[in-house]
């Protein structure tokens, strides 16, 4: 099993920056693609970015330019560095871990998602 362990949130002032960790610990060989997710109050949780095992990276466009996802395979541990918070970026962000399940011969993968517990950003003057 895998576990995630969030940490990094907390209250910004607009234009600030904040860094979230993402620390899985468990079987974590098992682990392909990481992501952060975010729900704000009253809406529905929304991608934020996500990496794979070869790094490529992927963001919503609202935060492109602004937030940068990473990994530290050695440490077990995603990153995500925001830069130039804005206010509607306040939400509890989650960390997902895509566990392998099983592997398929066409290079397909089934796969179990694994949350965090999520940790708050709030952005506010």
């Amino acid at each position: 099993q895998v576990q995630l362990v969030e940490s990094g949130g907390g209250l910004v002032r607009p234009g600030g920056s904040l860094r979230l960790s993402c620390a899985a610990s468990g079987s974590v060989d098992s682990i392909n693609a990481m992501g952060w997710h975010r729900q704000a109050p009253g809406k529905q949780r929304e991608l934020v970015a996500h990496i794979t095992s070869d790094d490529t990276t992927k963001y919503r466009a609202s935060v492109k330019g602004r937030f940068t996802i990473s990994r530290d395979n050695a440490k077990n541990t995603v990153y995500l560095q925001m830069n130039r918070l804005k206010p509607e970026d306040t939400a509890v962000y989650f960390c997902l871990a895509e566990v392998i399940k099983q592997r398929y011969s066409d290079g397909t993968y089934r796969y179990l998602e694994i949350w965090g517990q999520g940790t708050l950003v709030t952005v506010s003057p």
